[in-house]
């Protein structure tokens, strides 16, 4: 699913309107049905519904929601905020079609917005995606009001004052919404954990844009959904074996850290592959050898940490490294022989990052590589440098898988995968449980098992953070997020993989 621009989207609405041969208005109205449509499944018709609207077009759809849920016999009170002789053709239609009973207050002043109580339910259409500048004066001081009343607010298309795809100015006021319902597709703003307190939970509703627009629409953004991923997964055949589904490396343990190894071993034997070897320092052996009996373990001659490579290293098809390997000065040397001497695939997570991260010369290194990395964002900043914000941080993404070739899962709330060719691909699974020690290093096995299995990097990561997630969502409906662990998350990867085999309702 793409992820269009503010712009866009104004461009596929006119491209709607005139294929379709219907007017503007005709569309909003459309807009409105579908806003009302998921409000009415949400919220019920005793609780008091407050619609705040701007002069333009998204004021329009909240008038028509207002005069939508009126006729559903909602208790509803729309407001105007501001002067409205500028106001939009399509405002002005829908403000003539409120019937009598359903007359709006006009705000003029921030204390004509009532005192709300914690049951009521505010409704944002003050301003949507055609913002360009901060909400200041009477909108920003409403908007304040408004945050602070305790009332359930629900923005209609993104909250009020909020850049769709780019850095809001700090001067600005953007409401704080609980629930933010988006048209179509999804906003970029939506997808970045800096504005969660503003967008809250959000849901896209369709309006019958064009697909045949959207479909054309240049974007290097994306969000991955299971038919996405469904589409590239492999089922197996009848007669098949071991040998198949590749043979997979995993580097991985330390002293006090051998955790960290079982769980991304068992990860990875949990998403199909075929064979595992798992090196660890020689204190891990009983350890591994117990834990997760299918794998097999070879031990470095060092005790407590790894410093070597296996002799019979070409005879794996993709190698992972990281989890709980510690930074070491032989940890270093071993990767830097790993990556002067491997053509395969690796997957780096966790201290493998931070020694590559640290490092000039290993940098140097990765250029012309099958890599995928897997950090969360600390660890990704110990690759890029310092970013100023989320948007800050897309950039240095796209341009580091650019420049070095490579893949990046950058973990996250909506996990962003940047491409070599600059592209972005936002993740839909997952919840807060996952906000636990051991999940990334779950992902690791399940991205290396994943690529071992002949998946190409792009769809080892869309397919591998997808399922992970999913997993995660899983468990989320016997054990919560507050109590999941990472062996929570392995443990419903079976699951996960059966619901992707099931075609969609």
């Amino acid at each position: 699913m793409k992820i269009l621009t503010a712009a866009q989207t104004r461009e596929a609405d006119a491209y709607t309107i005139r294929e379709e041969g219907i007017s503007s208005t005709d569309l909003m109205e459309r807009a409105a049905k579908a806003f009302t449509g998921w409000f009415e499944n949400k919220f019920q018709p005793s609780e008091e519904v407050h619609v705040f609207c701007g002069p333009g077009n998204n004021g329009g759809d909240g008038l028509a929601a207002a005069r939508l849920l009126h006729e559903r016999k909602y208790k509803v009170q729309p407001y105007i905020v501001g002067d409205v002789s500028k106001a939009s053709d399509d405002f002005n239609v829908n403000l003539k079609r409120l019937p009598q009973e359903l007359q709006p207050i006009h705000v003029e002043q921030p204390s004509a917005v009532p005192e709300l109580t914690d049951t009521a339910c505010v409704v944002d259409a003050l301003f949507g995606t055609g913002l360009n500048r901060p909400v200041t004066g009477l909108y920003g001081e409403v908007i304040r009001k408004l945050n602070s009343s305790g009332a359930t607010i629900t923005s209609i298309d993104i909250p009020s004052g909020l850049y769709s795809d780019s850095q809001t100015p700090e001067e600005g006021a953007i409401t704080r919404a609980n629930y933010t319902i988006s048209f179509e597709l999804p906003k970029l703003a939506f997808l970045l954990p800096q504005h969660e307190n503003f967008v809250g939970e959000w849901h896209v509703v369709p309006i019958g844009l064009s697909q045949k627009f959207i479909a054309e629409a240049k974007s290097d953004l994306y969000c991955t959904k299971q038919e996405d991923v469904q589409q590239f997964l492999k089922p197996r055949k009848k007669f098949s074996h071991k040998g198949l589904y590749g043979h997979a490396l995993l580097l991985c343990g330390g002293y006090g850290k051998m955790g960290a190894a079982v769980l991304a071993a068992r990860a990875c034997l949990r998403s199909g592959i075929g064979l595992l070897t798992v090196q660890v320092p020689q204190a891990g052996y009983p350890i591994l050898q117990t834990a997760v009996p299918e794998a097999m373990t070879l031990t470095d001659k060092n005790r407590k940490h790894l410093s070597e490579l296996p002799l019979e290293i070409d005879k794996f098809d993709v190698i992972g490294i990281g989890p709980g390997i510690g930074t070491e000065r032989v940890t270093k040397t071993a990767i830097g022989q790993l990556l002067a001497t491997t053509s395969h695939p690796i997957v780096l997570d966790a201290d493998a990052i931070n020694i590559v991260g640290a490092s000039e010369k290993l940098k140097a290194q990765l250029f012309k590589k099958k890599l995928i990395f897997t950090p969360h964002p600390k660890e990704f900043e110990r690759l890029v440098g310092k970013v100023k914000n989320d948007y800050d941080r897309m950039q240095h993404l796209r341009e580091f898988c650019q420049e070095y070739g490579c893949y990046v899962a950058l973990k996250g709330s909506h996990t962003a995968i940047g491409t070599p060719e600059g592209k972005v691909h936002f993740n839909t699974t997952g919840n807060a449980g996952l906000a636990t020690g051991g999940t990334g290093d779950a992902l690791t096995g399940v991205i290396t098992a994943l690529v071992g299995q002949k998946y190409t990097l792009e769809e080892a990561c869309r397919l591998g953070v997808f399922v992970h997630g999913l997993a995660a969502d899983l468990a989320l409906q016997t054990v919560g997020d507050i109590a999941m662990t990472a062996s929570d998350v392995i443990d419903h990867l079976p699951r996960a993989f059966l619901h992707l085999t099931q075609p969609l309702p």
